[in-house]
């Protein structure tokens, strides 16, 4: 009886912490913060929204942003495993592996085969605020150092 009890009690204690790990602070709507951001001269959007949501044990992401006055939509659902997964709407990649690392969570972007960016993404300790720094090039080939920062909607 007293394994039993136990048992029990062991599952109740830790049924809030499994649903709690469960959730990716990354979760939600992020709208990029200009001000707050730093990018190499001529790569600077205008603006750009970035919504997370969950699907089954990865994420599911939609990223629109706006450069030149031109509307740019990226879609992407991909797991947390370091496995390459398609992408839709970027000139800049075609495909995207994340692998998480403590707090960070590390980015590889492809095109054709060939790694074209990395990034490493952060979200602060009071989910307000996410910092994405990027290193790679674009389609065009310009260099990308950027470190953007978004604010959570």
């Amino acid at each position: 009886m007293f394994r039993l009890l136990l048992v029990v009690a062991l599952l109740v204690v830790s049924f809030p912490a499994v649903g709690h790990a469960q959730r990716d602070s990354v979760i939600g709507i992020w709208k990029l913060n200009l001000a707050k951001s730093k990018f190499a001269p001529g790569t600077a959007p205008t603006d750009n929204t970035v919504t997370v949501e969950p699907a089954g044990q990865g994420i599911r992401v939609t990223s629109t942003t706006v450069r030149a006055r031109k509307r740019i939509v990226v879609h992407y659902t991909a797991y947390l495993d370091g496995q390459d997964y398609p992408v839709t709407g970027s000139p800049d990649y075609d495909m995207v592996s994340l692998k998480r690392n403590g707090v960070t969570v590390e980015g590889t972007r492809k095109k054709n085969g060939k790694v074209v960016q990395t990034y490493q993404r952060v979200v602060s300790e009071d989910g307000k605020t996410m910092t994405v720094a990027t290193t790679g090039k674009d389609a065009s080939g310009r260099t990308l150092n950027s470190v953007a920062v978004f604010d959570r909607r």
